[in-house]
């Protein structure tokens, strides 16, 4: 069902740099709710060395909010995943409007990297000039050095957009199609993962969660939040439009 190619990208957002050599007992989701009842956190604690229990931290006083084991927690957790997957056919038409948005970043790109090389043979011509102008006694020296200031800043500031265009295209829409595997493949992954290996996926798409005696209560971080509300909707229109902003870095800031 999936390719070696998918599992790999999907277990690297998964797991990040850091994966952490999973414990027979390790307390999963400790950190990762709250009570719904009294915002208060929900705490864990092992009993007879092999169950877990999940309780509310009672803070704030008695709750009324019950105990549950670790399976429970992970069977309810695995919900919110479920609540941010993206249909197949959905992911296939985003995927072409990626390819349809590389397509056009690269023009627009190519067309920008030839403004900015423009632009910086001119301040070079210019630094050229002004030293020729220096040495023949036609500008003074303190005018000359004040110049050559100005000239290397903006050439730096050129330089350093050339660099971003070079980068920016091709990592934001492989951000994007990360989120969208992710999205996809989460659910399924969940549930054949060991609960500390649960954990650190729902913390990929979790800002936070409370929880009752029977539902969650997930705040998503982004861009998960827009893929939640178009997944309740059902409004998957192909368009490539995760939060995401102008795959290009901006070089009009540049003096003119």
């Amino acid at each position: 069902m999936i390719t070696p190619a998918l599992f790999g990208t999907v277990q690297n957002v998964i797991h990040g740099h850091h994966k952490g050599k999973y414990r027979k007992h390790e307390i999963a989701f400790r950190g990762l709710l709250t009570c719904a009842h009294d915002k208060c956190t929900v705490t864990a604690e092992l009993k007879k060395g092999k169950y877990v229990y999940y309780r509310c931290s009672g803070y704030r006083g008695k709750c009324p909010l019950p105990r549950f084991r670790e399976e429970q927690i992970a069977e309810k957790l695995g919900q919110i995943l479920k609540d941010i997957q993206i249909p197949d056919a959905a992911v296939a038409r985003i995927e072409r409007s990626l390819d349809g948005a590389r397509l056009q970043q690269r023009d627009r790109a190519a067309g920008e990297r030839a403004r900015l090389e423009q632009r910086l043979a001119d301040v070079s011509r210019r630094m050229d000039q002004a030293y020729t102008d220096k040495l023949d006694g036609k500008i003074p020296e303190d005018f000359w050095q004040r110049k050559m200031i100005d000239w290397q800043a903006e050439e730096q500031k050129i330089n350093i957009a050339l660099a971003g265009l070079r980068t920016w295209n091709n990592d934001r829409i492989a951000d994007v199609r990360r989120v969208l595997e992710l999205a996809n493949k989460a659910y399924f992954l969940y549930f054949v993962r060991k609960p500390a290996e649960q954990a650190r996926l729902l913390r990929k798409v979790l800002l936070n969660c409370a929880i009752d005696g029977t539902s969650v209560y997930p705040t998503y971080r982004k861009p998960f939040d827009i893929i939640f509300e178009r997944a309740k909707r059902e409004e998957w229109s192909g368009r490539a439009d995760l939060n995401c902003r102008p795959l290009a870095p901006q070089a009009s800031a540049l003096p003119g």
